[in-house]
């Protein structure tokens, strides 16, 4: 079993369709596929085998698509690195796993050297844009695919060898690596092109706005499959996003939910043409009903959401767009779900002792399917503790409708505890996100001598709104129980999210709990 087999079948199917678009430049399937293989043998030709892995550190390119595909064609493991990450950071993920190549940018050449020497492995440099003088060591990204050959090349292997290892954000402590498998990888790809609303195919043209090692390029290898072009933005912007829309005819996108409030807040956003769109996904975090009906109201009935993990691989449940259409006019609770469990995948809602809870009543997800990661990179504790008789314990709460739809609450580390009731930070979001003048906004709990903890709402305020902390408070306690209500807000110009644009509540909570004699974990 080959994943890179898939662009080799495009590039006869489509020889001279485009398949990738990034900048000013562009690559037809027949030349994505020449460059692949090249690099794929080149890199076997330097002594690389299945069991060790390329890492990549670099913005939005064209070139990470081709080390995508040349990685699966020689069946090497794929270690993408968040751009954003600190330099020891890096050196941790080049001490932890098998990295015997860094592929990076001009923009992250320094931290990319000192990591390397930091972490003291057989580490070969690549960079992308040509080799500076006095990297002796470094073998630019062109020679490599100088080195190479264009015959296809299909290192074949089993569906349970490692494929990428997928790095979290690190807001839950040290970083580490769930390990996508082939097979897991192939289940992706097989839910993405069973999807009939964003199923890629000729014609599709895809906008990848975010980091395309990550989440945002997770429908890199369905799109080659089907045929379609991705176009890739290089540096994400509101401004960048609908000139793009508007000016390639994009079809399809993904975007996290701070990319859609900077869209809808973005000047001039309603006059842009985005008729073309006819999939617009959001997720990668959860997003309040009221953003998903302003999304709505300005893509079009077109807008879907999605519900997954680093450790699930893709999508485990889904809103379709026509699902999230009926529940602006008929059913407004379900503006509040995350949708139902995806093609074949099982979910379940569990209390402690994993017995799965009725109808309505709040547990842990956990989830099984073909696409689902069994175990973290050498980490057998923790992957004892994730991976659990074949489920996923996800960690996030969430309660299941009696016809199967699930509602996510809170993480279980983000749930306030205040004077012995459980309150969850997305609940009362949702319904600060109602108020006209809230553009952003984050719940936290604080220290509170009486009650353990206090609810409190940090709050990005609409430009040119005068709006009060009372006022706010007021609006909350119309829609919420008492006991829910913030009991104080505090206004700043901007909310801080991690390197993969989600809301970072960690950053947000730190300095109220800074001095507290006991700290609420």
């Amino acid at each position: 079993m080959n994943l890179g087999t898939y662009l080799t079948r495009s590039a006869r199917y489509w020889p001279q369709a485009t398949a990738l678009v990034c900048g000013d430049r562009s690559w037809t399937y027949d030349r994505l596929e020449a460059s692949a293989n090249r690099l794929a043998s080149a890199l076997i030709a330097r002594g690389l085998r299945p069991g060790d892995a390329v890492a990549s550190l670099a913005w939005n390119r064209g070139e990470l698509v081709e080390v995508e595909f040349a990685l699966y064609k020689a069946g090497l493991m794929r270690a993408p690195v968040n751009a954003r990450l600190g330099r020891g950071e890096i050196t941790h993920i080049l001490r932890y796993a098998p990295v015997r190549a860094l592929v990076y940018d001009a923009a992250h050449r320094e931290d990319a050297l000192a990591a390397i020497a930091e972490a003291g492995t057989d580490c070969l440099p690549v960079p992308l844009d040509g080799a500076s003088e006095g990297d002796t060591a470094a073998v630019a990204y062109d020679r490599l695919l100088a080195e190479g050959r264009e015959e296809p090349v299909a290192v074949d292997l089993d569906e349970h060898a490692p494929c990428v290892l997928n790095f979290t954000s690190g807001s839950t402590g040290a970083l580490k690596a769930a390990v996508q498998t082939v097979g897991n990888r192939l289940a992706n790809m097989r839910k993405q092109l069973m999807s009939d609303e964003s199923r890629p195919r000729p014609g599709t043209r895809y906008l990848a706005c975010g980091p395309i090692t990550h989440a945002t390029g997770m429908g890199l290898l369905a799109g080659v499959f089907g045929g379609s072009t991705t176009h890739v933005l290089p540096v994400w912007s509101p401004g960048a996003f609908l000139e793009t829309v508007e000016r390639e005819r994009i079809t399809a996108t993904f975007l996290v939910p701070a990319m859609v409030n900077m869209v809808l807040a973005h000047p001039g956003a309603r006059a842009r043409e985005l008729s073309s769109l006819t999939s617009v996904r959001i997720g990668g975090a959860p997003i309040s009903p009221q953003r998903l009906r302003d999304a709505v109201e300005f893509f079009g009935p077109v807008v879907a959401q999605g519900y997954g993990l680093g450790e699930t691989t893709s999508v485990v449940a889904g809103l379709s767009s026509e699902e999230i259409a009926r529940a602006v006019t008929e059913d407004p609770e379900l503006l509040q779900s995350c949708g139902r469990a995806s093609y074949d995948t099982e979910i379940r809602v569990v209390d402690e002792s994993g017995r799965e809870r009725a109808p309505r009543e709040i547990g842990e997800v956990i989830v099984r399917g073909p696409d689902c990661v069994r175990e973290y990179w050498q980490e057998p504790q923790l992957s004892a503790e994730t991976f659990r008789d074949g489920w996923v314990h996800t960690g996030d709460l969430a309660w299941m409708r009696e016809d199967g739809y699930l509602f996510l609450v809170d993480r279980k580390k983000d749930m306030i505890i205040s004077g012995g009731f459980n309150i969850y930070c997305t609940e009362v979001e949702s319904a600060l996100y109602e108020h006209p003048a809230v553009r952003e906004a984050c719940v936290i709990g604080v220290p509170d001598e009486t009650w353990g903890e206090a609810v409190k709402a940090v709050v990005v305020a609409e430009p040119g709104v005068t709006v009060t902390a009372e006022q706010v408070i007021d609006f909350c306690a119309e829609r919420l129980d008492r006991l829910k209500k913030p009991r104080s807000v505090d206004f700043v110009a901007e909310l801080p999210h991690n390197r993969n644009g989600k809301l970072d509540r960690k950053t947000v909570r730190e300095p109220y709990w800074a001095d507290a004699v006991r700290r609420v974990n």
